[in-house]
């Protein structure tokens, strides 16, 4: 878990947050050893920004990588207790990652809590949500 807490960090040093300042890092470990970093990106017109969950997800899935090869993830930033995703992030996640999967919350101070994807969104939105009447 240390290890990939200090990846995640790695990938806070990256972030590109020129306007809030608040950067946050994620470190993606999958199944055969490989590390994805992601960072959050500002762009002056917010709506626009990606967080660093969503940075390393997308990269991941952009190489060819699927939630059946995801094992873990750790999400650090400057925060009072161990960082905790917005709510785009934990949706993304409940949907390419595998539900069982877990979630390192860290902060710089050293203060940590493990969960499971499925604790961050127990209620989330599924393709099974799409299905029209029977």
């Amino acid at each position: 878990m240390e290890k990939l807490i200090q990846e995640a960090k790695i990938a806070y040093m990256r972030t590109y947050s020129p306007y809030s300042k608040f950067g946050v890092g994620a470190a993606l470990l999958l199944k055969d050893g490989t590390i994805i970093h992601g960072t959050n990106i500002e762009i002056s017109s917010f709506g626009l920004t990606n967080c660093a969950e969503r940075s390393a997800l997308f990269s991941a899935y952009s190489q060819g990588y699927r939630k059946e090869d995801i094992e873990k993830i750790a999400i650090i930033g400057n925060t009072e207790k161990p960082i905790s995703p917005c709510g785009a992030c934990r949706q993304v996640m409940s949907e390419l990652m595998d539900l069982d999967c877990e979630v390192i919350l860290a902060n710089l101070s050293g203060d940590k809590m493990t969960l499971k994807v499925r604790d961050l969104l127990p209620y989330h939105f599924s393709s099974e949500d799409m299905k029209y009447g029977k």
